[in-house]
């Protein structure tokens, strides 16, 4: 029997004791290690003090202050920032001590890199057998590439999502957004959970590894399945329609666009009595999947005629919760939704600055700590310190430029 609400017990974050070392920049790698920051996780931001650290400090074109812009606040709240040159022996000497103490030391380097710099199982495994090393790269860390830069619209190139993106008639298209960064720092946050219970289940930890391109080429699921098993390809479809189910693409209402999408057969006689034409699911070109995407040209001018006749926000009134649909919204549109303040998908850090707006983790787990991203080198004296060094030491890390 559950407890009553009033006498519920307030639990610490699902990551909280977990402790990350982040050598990461610009958008994957942080991006990932946020997921994990937001859930409890101490995850320590490694920067390179002789170049203002992250290069996602200074990506415009719009800043909080010097170093502080808009992207980097987007990737990085609730981390600590160390500045360490690993170009230093001091400074990798530095990381090895706080790998001894961490769960995953973490990077997005080029592929050829982590070795170079120390950053391996291999290399790290006798300060720490349990250590997770994760391995966020843009080709992997071996074969042909592994030296090779790249980033998210690279990737959706080759891929094939600009094949399948925009319309028929028109260019190839890439996404809107760099989704292929968000879902691989994704994965990675993934298999750096995996490699926890892995290693503490075991005592050994090991490598793991995430890229950019296994990402992408993962993401063709069912369209992959599609080619590989009967040579089937896709392409670009009119209206961003689905490729083998309709009603599923957008139609023009009376100001604007709507997407429907009815997936299931049961929702199409719903959507027809919601339009006032029932006898659209009693029989003829437009009775089931099969006669419907036969006659998809013309069922999307009959919709479009029915539909034009409202407004958007009409029709989704008349559709809510028995019509799979949702208006096309800009992007000032969509975070002023109202159902977003209801869900409270905006958070509101409080920043040296002013007040800083930002999304909220997607993960719901009992509430998630809500410190604006931080400074250059912030934490730098309050980590090492932790670490075992003196003032004194810490004075001579920094003399010699390994801070």
């Amino acid at each position: 029997m559950n407890a009553p609400q009033s006498q519920a017990v307030t639990l610490p974050l699902p990551l909280a004791g977990v402790r990350i070392i982040a050598i990461e920049q610009y958008g994957a790698g942080p991006f990932g290690t946020q997921h994990l920051a937001d859930l409890g996780a101490e995850v320590i931001k490694i920067e390179n003090p002789g170049d203002g650290g992250d290069v996602g400090r200074v990506v415009g074109p719009h800043y909080f202050g010097p170093g502080d812009s808009h992207f980097y606040q987007s990737f990085n709240r609730n981390k600590k920032s160390l500045t360490l040159n690993l170009k230093s022996p001091e400074a990798r000497e530095v990381l090895r001590r706080l790998a001894a103490d961490a769960d995953v030391v973490f990077n997005n380097l080029r592929g050829d890199l982590p070795a170079k710099l120390g950053l391996t199982y291999a290399d790290l495994k006798d300060v720490n057998p349990q250590l997770v090393c994760g391995h966020l790269s843009a080709y992997g860390r071996e074969g042909s590439r592994a030296a090779w830069p790249g980033y998210d619209y690279l990737m959706q190139a080759e891929a094939g999502y600009l094949s399948v993106t925009g319309e028929a008639d028109g260019p190839p298209s890439r996404m809107g957004l760099s989704m292929i960064d968000f879902m691989t720092g994704t994965t990675a946050a993934m298999g750096l959970l995996a490699g926890v219970i892995g290693a503490r289940a075991t005592g050994i930890g090991r490598d793991v590894d995430v890229s950019l391109f296994d990402v992408a080429l993962h993401n063709l699921t069912y369209v992959a399945t599609w080619y590989l098993n009967k040579g089937v390809e896709i392409g670009r479809e009119k209206r961003s329609s689905h490729p083998s189910l309709t009603p599923s693409q957008l139609y023009r209402t009376k100001d604007g666009w709507i997407f429907l999408m009815c997936n299931k057969e049961k929702f199409w006689p719903v959507l027809c009595e919601a339009i006032g034409k029932p006898e659209w699911a009693q029989g003829g070109d437009y009775v089931d999947f099969k006669a419907r995407l036969a006659h998809r040209d013309q069922l999307t001018e009959d919709l479009d005629a029915v539909l034009s006749s409202d407004t958007t926000e009409i029709w989704m009134k008349r559709f809510a919760g028995r019509v799979p649909a949702s208006p096309v919204y800009t992007v000032a549109e969509a975070l002023d939704n109202p159902f977003v303040a209801e869900r409270e998908n905006v958070l509101t850090l409080q920043h040296p600055g002013g007040p800083i707006k930002t999304v909220a983790s997607p993960v719901r787990a009992g509430g998630w700590p809500d410190r604006p991203a931080p400074t250059l080198g912030e934490h730098s004296e309050e980590i090492l310190a932790e670490a075992g060094y003196d003032a004194e030491a810490i004075a001579a890390l920094r003399a010699s430029s390994a801070i």
